[in-house]
C-alpha cells in the first residue's frame, strides 16, 4: 500500500493496526527480603512509556511471604506491531494497604519493548535498583501468549427433499446460521448464498471463524435455519434445527451427517409430519488462521538489510543542501528512515546484526563504481550491531566514497533474495528478510528491479522504499503493485505485493513513530501472506 497522509494526522495514527492482545505472565526469583520478621510480600506494577513519562497499566495481587512469586494475575496488553512500546515491571513488597507506591519497599525493576518479550515468547532478566545495580540476585519472567482464538471452521453444506415453497416451480433455499445472543435473543452469524430452482441445493463450501460461530464452546447450540428466497425481502421459512459445532464435526466426507429440518408449525398440524427435508453436513473441517503473532512466538526472525543510496544527485555531503549531509542535530532524512524502521524491526532479530549495503558510489583504491557494497567496508562482513551501528557506519563512510550513479536497485534486491531462497530450504517459518532501500530519485534500472521484484514475490522477503528529497517519485508508485499487479519485462507477475513505497517528505512535520507506523503497516500481512501460501505453520504451533 502506497501510504500517504496530511501532516497532521486526525486521531492516533495506528491503532487501526492493532494486531491482537497479549497476555503476559509474571514470576520472580530470589527476590530481596525487606520483611523483618518474614518474607517480602511481593507485587508486580506495569508502567508503559507514553509520550515520555511512564504510566501505570495494572497491577498483579500480592503474593504472601513469598520470595519467588508466580503472579495468577496477567498483563494484557493491545499488541502494535509498527509501534516501539517501552514497558517496566516494577516489583514492590507491600507493607500497608496504601494504593501509593511510595508507601512499599521497592525490590527491583526491569524495562524493555513489548517486542523483545514477544519475539522470544519468554524471557528471564536480572532486576535493577534505581541506580542501575542489581537488586540482590532477584530476577523476573515475563511469558508472552496471544489472546485470541485463531480456529476456522470450514463447511460444506448441501440440502435434499426441501419442502417446496414456490407455487410455479421449486423453492430457492438458503440457510442462516444463528448463535445465541448476551440477550438471549439468537444472533445471525452467516448466510449462505442462495441456490435457485431446486430442491436438492448443495452450497459453496464456507468458512467462518470459530468466534463467531460459537464463541468458541464447540458444545454451544447454534441454530440453523434454511429458508426459500423472495426478492421481495419476504422469505418463506422452511425448517429448522439446533446442533453445535462438535455434532457437526462428527461429519466426515466418507459418511455425512444427515439432520432433518423441522417446520414446528407444521409439526404441530400434521400427524403424520416427519420434516420439511434434509440439511446435510458433507464435511467439517477446523484448522488454525494464524496471525502475523502466532508466527514471531513460533520462533520466526525478521531478518533486516539496508540499502542506501550513494549517488551523485544527493549532493556533496559536506554542504547543508546535501541530502546526506549530517546536521549540528546527528541526523537527515537518511538516518530518520533508518531510524525509524530500525529500532522497531531490531526487536524481532536475536542477535541484532544488521547487512547495511550501499549503492551508486565510487569506492577506494580503485575507484570503481559498486551498487552492492558493504558500509562498513568489509564486504565478508557486512553486518552492523544493532541500529546504532548502521548509523555508526553510515557516518564513518561518507567521507571515504565519491558519489556517482546509476541509481541500481537490482543487485542489492538480488542480494538479499539469495539469501532468502537459501532460508527456503529449511521449510519452516523461521526467517523472513526485509530490505529497506532510502533513495533520493528515479531509479536507472526499472526493467531489472522489476524482475528483481517479481523474482522477490516468491521468496520470504518484503521491500520497504523510502524516498528521500523532493524528486518525483512516481516509479516508486509503480513498484508498490497495491493498484495493479507488477509484471517483469518477460510478462511474468508478482505472487504477492511486497513494496511499500513511502515519500519521507509527507512524514517531515509529524511525530517520527508517524513514518514507522506507514512504512510498517502492511509487514505483517505480507509475513502471514507468504508463510501461509507455502503451507507453513508456525514452528512451535499446535494443532486446531
Amino acid at each position: 500500500m502506497a501510504y500517504t497522509m496530511t501532516p497532521t494526522p486526525a486521531g492516533p495514527v495506528g491503532s487501526q493496526y492493532c494486531v491482537c492482545k497479549v497476555e503476559l505472565s509474571i514470576c520472580g526469583q530470589n527476590l530481596l527480603d525487606r520483611d523483618v520478621t518474614s518474607k517480602s510480600d511481593p507485587f508486580c506494577v506495569l508502567f508503559m512509556e507514553v509520550n515520555g513519562k511512564w504510566v501505570e497499566l495494572d497491577r498483579t495481587e500480592t503474593a504472601v511471604n513469598n520470595l519467588n512469586p508466580a503472579f495468577a494475575k496477567k498483563f494484557i496488553i493491545d499488541y502494535h506491531f509498527e509501534e516501539v512500546q517501552k514497558l517496566k515491571f516494577a516489583l514492590f513488597d507491600q507493607d500497608k494497604s496504601s494504593t501509593q507506591l511510595y508507601e512499599h519497599d521497592f525490590l527491583g525493576e526491569f524495562s524493555c519493548t513489548l517486542g523483545t518479550i514477544v519475539s522470544s515468547k519468554k524471557i528471564t532478566r536480572t532486576l535493577l535498583l534505581g541506580n542501575g545495580k542489581p537488586a540482590g540476585k532477584g530476577m523476573i519472567t515475563i511469558a508472552a501468549q496471544e489472546l485470541s482464538d485463531n480456529r476456522v471452521i470450514t463447511l460444506s453444506m448441501a440440502g435434499r427433499k426441501l419442502d417446496k415453497k414456490d407455487l410455479f416451480g421449486k423453492s430457492d433455499p438458503f440457510l442462516e446460521f444463528h448463535k445465541p445472543g448476551d440477550d438471549g435473543k439468537w444472533m445471525l452469524v452467516h448466510r449462505t448464498e442462495v441456490i435457485k430452482y431446486t430442491l436438492d441445493p448443495v452450497w459453496k463450501p464456507f468458512t467462518v471463524p470459530l468466534v463467531s460461530l460459537c464463541d468458541g464452546d464447540m458444545e454451544k447450540l447454534i441454530k440453523v435455519v434454511c429458508y426459500d428466497y423472495d426478492s421481495d425481502g419476504g422469505h418463506d421459512f422452511i425448517g429448522e434445527f439446533q446442533t453445535s459445532v462438535a455434532r457437526l464435526c462428527e461429519a466426515q466426507e466418507a459418511s455425512p451427517l444427515e439432520l432433518e429440518c423441522i417446520n414446528p408449525k407444521k409439526q404441530k398440524k400434521k400427524k403424520n409430519y416427519k420434516n420439511s427435508g434434509i440439511i446435510i453436513v458433507k464435511s467439517c473441517k477446523i484448522t488454525r488462521d494464524f496471525s502475523f503473532l502466532d508466527y514471531i512466538l513460533g520462533g520466526c526472525q525478521l531478518m533486516f538489510t539496508v540499502g542506501i543510496d550513494f549517488t551523485a544527485s544527493n549532493g556533496n555531503p559536506q554542504e547543508p543542501s546535501s541530502l546526506h549531509y549530517i546536521n549540528p542535530l546527528g541526523t537527515n532524512e537518511y538516518l530518520s528512515a533508518i531510524w525509524a524502521v530500525g529500532q522497531i524491526i531490531q526487536d524481532y532479530d536475536s542477535d541484532k546484526m544488521f547487512p547495511a549495503l550501499g549503492f551508486g558510489a565510487q569506492l577506494p583504491p580503485d575507484w570503481k563504481v559498486s551498487h552492492e557494497f558493504a558500509i562498513n567496508f568489509n564486504p565478508r562482513n557486512p553486518f552492523c550491531s544493532g541500529v546504532e551501528g548502521i548509523v555508526q557506519a553510515y557516518s564513518a563512510c561518507l567521507p571515504h566514497i565519491r558519489f556517482y550513479g546509476p541509481t541500481n536497485f537490482s543487485p542489492i534486491i538480488n542480494h538479499v533474495a539469495r539469501f532468502a531462497a537459501q532460508a527456503t530450504q529449511q521449510e519452516t517459518a523461521s526467517q523472513y528478510f526485509i530490505l529497506l532501500i532510502i533513495t533520493d530519485g528515479v531509479i536507472s534500472d526499472m526493467d531489472e528491479t522489476r524482475h528483481a521484484v517479481v523474482q522477490a514475490s516468491k521468496l520470504p522477503m518484503s521491500i520497504i522504499i523510502v524516498g528521500v528529497g523532493n524528486a518525483d517519485f512516481a516509479a516508486m508508485e509503480f513498484l508498490d503493485g497495491d493498484s495493479r499487479v507488477l509484471h517483469s519485462y518477460t510478462g511474468e507477475e508478482a505472487v504477492r505485493d511486497i513494496v511499500q513505497f513511502v515519500p519521507f517528505r509527507n512524514f517531515r512535520n509529524v511525530p517520527k513513530e508517524t513514518l514507522a507506523k506507514a512504512v510498517l503497516a502492511e509487514l505483517p500481512q505480507q509475513v502471514v501472506q507468504y508463510f501461509k501460501h507455502q503451507n507453513l505453520p508456525p514452528i512451535n504451533s499446535e494443532p486446531a
